[in-house]
């Protein structure tokens, strides 16, 4: 690669890491639009860039997430009870995802999306509370939710921030606390999603050298290394910030997120 290209794809890693430490968003929603402009340049398979896009984005969340959560740790943030509840669905669902993402009618798929995400930010923004009694669902209901978060970010791309930390805050779980346990489920649903990704990519014809399945090795060792190097930045200025300044960001983000979907629906 070109070491205009290097740098370029550098700057989006440490964008993205450092989103998913403040936010626990995984950063994928950021860098998949982005990524696919660096492949049709590239002139990479037309009928394989967005895919490949998705896969990369993917699989650089793998390495993020490790880097955040160990500074969520740190802060004793993580609700690992949470994490454990919420992993079986995600792996099923994560591994679902990408093969959807070949089967399913993209416009359609992406305007349920951003209704989805605009109703979640609309609900966080307008600061209605929760039920005081209102909790987490047993465990027959976090698989379900797990289920979904993992097929939705398998699809996109994604770190499942975007609803994984909606439905915490909902069921009174502490906005820091989401933030830190929603950084905690990107593994799973990156990993999971990786290999799928591999297996389902992996007699795609025509995929440029270096490939493994829809994943280009090169691009996610230079966003890999930033997003590890910005994700813990990101993680230490989230536990800084008053709980109402994060309430009045990630709505916004998710605002940004949902207007990306509506673009993709109709281009």
């Amino acid at each position: 690669m070109a070491w205009s290209l290097i740098l370029i794809l550098l700057a989006m890693g440490a964008a993205g890491g450092f989103a998913a430490g403040l936010l626990g968003i995984g950063g994928g929603m950021v860098l998949v639009p982005f990524i696919t402009m660096i492949y049709t340049a590239e002139h990479f398979p037309p009928d394989a860039v967005v895919h490949m896009a998705i896969a990369t984005s993917l699989a650089t969340i793998m390495f993020t997430s490790l880097s955040s959560v160990r500074a969520h740790h740190a802060h004793g943030a993580v609700l690992w009870p949470i994490v454990r509840m919420l992993t079986p669905g995600i792996v099923i669902g994560s591994w679902i995802g990408p093969w959807l993402g070949k089967q399913l009618n993209t416009t359609a798929l992406a305007l349920v999306f951003a209704a989805f995400v605009a109703f979640s930010a609309t609900q966080m923004l307008s600061g209605k509370k929760p039920a005081g009694a209102r909790e987490l669902p047993g465990a027959p209901g976090m698989f379900a939710a797990g289920g979904v978060f993992g097929v939705v970010s398998g699809v996109v791309g994604a770190g499942g921030g975007f609803m994984s930390i909606p439905f915490m805050t909902w069921c009174n779980v502490k906005i820091h606390n989401a933030v830190a346990t929603s950084a905690a489920l990107g593994f799973p649903i990156a990993l999971s999603g990786t290999l799928s990704n591999i297996w389902f990519g992996w007699d795609q014809p025509g995929l440029p050298p270096y490939s493994l399945g829809y994943i280009y090795l090169p691009a996610l060792a230079v966003i890999a290394t930033a997003s590890v190097l910005a994700a813990p930045l990101g993680a230490r200025a989230a536990h800084r910030m008053p709980v109402q300044q994060l309430k009045r960001i990630f709505p916004f983000i998710l605002y940004a997120l949902a207007a990306y979907m509506l673009w993709k629906a109709f281009h």
